[in-house]
């Protein structure tokens, strides 16, 4: 909710479908970002702040 926050999730974390990934700021709203399936998170392809773009994977998550 805050850059000082702990992350929604880290590396490692079980999901679980349609769990809060992150926010995401666009022209002064913020977005949540919820996962589309279960499984464990493996990679985080972004930084807190980073500007991102449509299409971009933010996430890396292995499904069972």
């Amino acid at each position: 909710p805050s850059p000082e926050a702990d992350p929604f999730v880290k590396e490692g974390q079980r999901v679980e479908a349609g769990q809060v990934l992150c926010l995401i700021e666009a022209m002064k709203l913020f977005n949540e970002i919820t996962s589309d399936v279960a499984g464990v998170v493996r990679a985080i392809n972004i930084e807190n702040g980073t500007g991102v773009e449509f299409g971009e994977a933010l996430f890396l998550i292995e499904t069972a």
